[in-house]
């Protein structure tokens, strides 16, 4: 991304609905599918922009300790400074990481980056957890819904389930869970789209406290959802949960 949109990030991310709504969904089915696992070590953010995640997750979760990585040295000083965690800088695409390392990878929004090789990225997950161990991607969903905000962000590529799937699959993963989600707010999304200007604002920006409030309503009740082990047919996002296979 621009130097302009990671700093607009840090500063709404931590109280803008969509980042909200992201990183509950995140902590929620990582505590899910950690807990019951034996595999120790750090969980990796793996991508952690400013850091607004990665403070989330605080120190540890499940026990973990929390690590992050990130490839643009100004985004990674300041989600040292917003996490309190250490943060290396560097590529998804090759990580300065051992191999199985790792018990839990997290990606949100990452392998649909212009300077992101989803094949390499996915192999070098694989390389760095452990068997067993756990990674979770979240992706834009529908290579037709591209933005202008994408544009802004250098996103190339978004996701149907299918391929999300066949490309994890590919490189040694489990899937454990496919779900789409952000689907109560998908045709407000979809007319977005289909009336923005080319050269529109990004996405990321303050709301009104009124609209913010409904939207994180929607979004909390495909939480709901999510949690009781159901997934939602369609939606503006996608969430999988996939393990190590061997």
């Amino acid at each position: 991304m621009e130097r302009a949109e990671y700093e607009r990030m840090h500063a709404v991310e931590d109280r803008m609905w969509w980042y909200r709504g992201l990183r509950a969904l995140v902590v929620q089915e990582l505590a899910r599918v950690l807990e019951p696992r034996s595999q120790t070590g750090p969980v990796l953010d793996a991508g952690c922009g400013t850091g607004g995640m990665l403070a989330r997750l605080g120190p540890s979760i499940e026990g973990r300790p929390t690590i992050g990585l990130e490839h643009d040295p100004a985004a990674a000083a300041l989600a040292r400074t917003k996490s309190d965690r250490p943060v290396v800088s560097a590529s998804v695409n090759e990580m300065p990481l051992g191999d199985g390392t790792l018990c839990g990878y997290v990606s949100l929004d990452v392998l649909c980056h212009g300077g992101v090789d989803p094949e390499r990225a996915a192999k070098e997950a694989w390389r760095c957890l452990k068997p067993g161990a756990i990674a979770l991607f979240n992706l834009p969903a529908y290579g037709w819904m591209l933005s202008a905000h994408d544009r802004r962000v250098h996103n190339v590529r978004r996701f149907t389930r299918g391929q999300a799937r066949a490309l994890l699959a590919g490189h040694g993963f489990k899937i454990l869970k496919a779900t789409y989600w952000n689907t109560l707010l998908f045709p407000l999304m979809l007319l977005h789209r289909l009336t923005e200007r080319a050269d529109a604002d990004s996405d990321v920006r303050d709301f009104p406290r009124w609209l913010d409030a409904l939207f994180s309503a929607a979004l909390a009740a495909e939480r709901a959802i999510v949690g009781t082990g159901l997934s939602l047919p369609f939606g503006g996002s996608l969430l999988i949960v996939a393990a190590r296979d061997g």
